[in-house]
C-alpha cells in the first residue's frame, strides 16, 4: 500500500527523514518537502561531474574515480548528453517493512533531464545517491538544495526475511555521493 502524508509524517518525527519538511510548495523554488503520498527529496550542492578528459573507461567492477571532476555550488551545469552524481540532503532511515521507489520531478524531466535512483530497500539509511542525465544535445542546469525527485513509500503486507541491513550492504549508511563499489 503506498503511504500518505499523514504517515511520512508521522514516521519522520520517528527519525526516517532528517531533515524533514512539512511543506512542499514555494515560491521560485523546486518544490521538496511532504506530498499527498510521497515526500519530494532536495539535492545538495555537491557535485561529481562525468568527463572523458582523462580517457577514463566505466567498468563498474572496476571504477575509476578519474571518469568525474568535482563541483561545488548553487548551480550545476550538466555537459550535453553526460550526467552528474549528487546526494540527497536528507538522510533516510527505511523502515522493515517498506520499500521506496524514486521518480524524477517532472520540472527537469520536461527539460530532458532523467533522474535515476535505485530503490531504498528496507532497513536501508543514508544519503540517497543521484543520478542525473542530460538527455539534450545542450548544456543543461540543476538546482542545488530545491527538489529533485519524488519518494513514494510502499508498505509490505508482511515484513521481509531478509533487509538490506541484515546483508550488510555495501551501500548502508553511506554519506554523500557514494561511487560504485564491488
Amino acid at each position: 500500500m503506498v503511504k500518505n502524508d499523514r504517515w511520512i509524517r508521522e514516521m519522520a518525527q520517528k527519525g526516517m527523514i532528517e531533515p524533514f519538511n512539512k511543506k512542499q510548495v514555494r515560491k521560485g523554488v523546486i518544490s521538496y518537502g511532504v506530498s499527498s503520498y510521497g515526500y519530494d527529496m532536495r539535492i545538495g550542492d555537491e557535485f561529481k561531474i562525468f568527463t572523458n578528459i582523462n580517457n577514463t573507461v566505466v567498468d563498474p567492477k572496476n571504477f575509476d574515480p578519474k571518469g568525474f571532476v568535482d563541483y561545488k555550488g548553487d548551480v550545476c551545469i550538466i555537459p550535453p548528453n553526460s550526467f552528474v552524481l549528487a546526494s540527497s540532503l536528507e538522510y533516510f532511515r527505511i523502515p522493515r517493512d517498506v520499500l521506496v521507489i524514486c521518480l524524477g520531478k517532472s520540472t527537469y524531466a520536461r527539460c530532458g533531464l532523467v533522474v535515476n535512483v535505485t530503490p531504498l530497500e528496507p532497513e536501508w539509511e543514508g544519503h540517497v545517491t543521484i543520478e542525473i542525465s542530460n538527455t539534450t544535445p545542450l548544456p543543461a542546469k540543476i538546482y542545488a538544495n530545491e527538489g529533485i525527485a519524488q519518494l513514494l513509500f510502499l508498505q509490505a503486507a508482511e515484513i521481509c526475511e531478509v533487509s538490506y541491513k541484515d546483508k550488510a550492504g555495501k551501500y548502508q549508511a553511506q554519506k554523500g555521493i557514494t561511487l560504485p563499489r564491488m
